[in-house]
């Protein structure tokens, strides 16, 4: 090996391990802003998961009943206290952790690539409060005003007996742990699932994705968000059409999202001589994804 190859060698080594090291500094503060979080989180532990069952509470008071949740396992408390700690210390670390991630981002990109991506950095964790917000507020209790719907009372004042026909109650008496497991998985599944069109719209800016390869596909888009709805929310018919709709409503709009990015990318290239005036850089019928009327000349009768 020549003593140029070998400096060349040594050369592309110097800015890995400068990239590594960057990278282990900018995790060793993440993880430090997560656990410092988490530990802030631990010691309001009950007052966050107090907040957390109020949708099971508004159901169960609805229905005359009280809000008592159980501990099936000694350990139950301790374990809840510590996933109620988790899901607080990510929420209050993530302004953190979003800023080293671009820290150490940052410096790979142009100007003009800086400024693109900022703005979706800003709006994913915006459109993640929002879902989870929506899932809390408005999914949770529908889902579990359904869920409580099969409860059965035996007679008041009547003895249970193990005659045949004796009046038999089956009540709720859920899970600490049980109820936050799913209580977590709304928030989340909701949150991510509004994540849609902050990632469409960011693939479109990069040029993965079409508003018109994203129309055409759109039957296929509905079979698979039927099958998300299926897997991520619990097996009754009213969380699953609220997320279809909700989901396949962002999808819609991430079309519309592309087809801005798509109009004012061309109307760059338009102002730089690239293109002409006449010319398209993608090939979309304009009166089909635009909502816009057609010419007279080519409205059918």
């Amino acid at each position: 090996m020549s003593a140029a190859d070998r400096d060349e060698i040594e050369d592309s080594a110097a800015p890995l391990i400068e990239h590594l090291a960057e990278l282990r500094h900018r995790l060793i503060r993440s993880v430090a802003a997560f656990v410092a979080g988490m530990v802030i989180c631990f010691t309001v532990a009950t007052p966050i998961f107090n907040f957390l069952t109020e949708p099971l509470c508004q159901v169960l008071a609805d229905r005359g009943q009280d809000c008592d949740l159980i501990f099936i396992s000694p350990q139950e408390g301790f374990f809840v206290a510590i996933k109620v700690s988790m899901l607080g210390g990510l929420f209050l670390s993530f302004p953190i952790i979003a800023h080293q991630l671009w820290r150490f981002v940052a410096p790979g990109l142009y100007r003009t690539e800086r400024g693109a991506m900022l703005p979706f950095l800003v709006s994913s964790p915006f459109m993640f409060v929002i879902g989870a917000a929506f899932a809390f507020y408005v999914v949770t209790p529908l889902a579990y005003d359904f869920f409580l719907g099969f409860q059965q009372f035996g007679a008041e004042g009547e003895a249970i007996t193990p005659q045949e026909g004796a009046p038999l109650s089956v009540v709720f008496q859920g899970s600490a742990q049980e109820y936050l497991n799913l209580t977590i998985k709304f928030i989340v599944s909701f949150g991510l699932c509004f994540q849609l069109p902050v990632l469409l719209t960011l693939l479109g800016k990069a040029g993965l994705v079409t508003a018109r390869g994203l129309a055409d596909v759109r039957k296929y888009a509905v079979v698979g968000i039927l099958v998300l709805a299926a897997l991520v929310t619990p097996p009754d018919v009213i969380t699953q059409v609220i997320l279809f709709a909700v989901v396949y409503g962002l999808y819609e709009i991430s079309i519309f999202l592309v087809r801005r990015v798509e109009r004012k990318r061309t109307e760059e290239l338009r102002a730089e001589g690239i293109l002409g005036e006449d010319e398209e850089l993608y090939d979309y019928d304009e009166a089909e994804l635009a909502d816009e009327e057609p010419d007279d000349e080519t409205k059918r009768p």
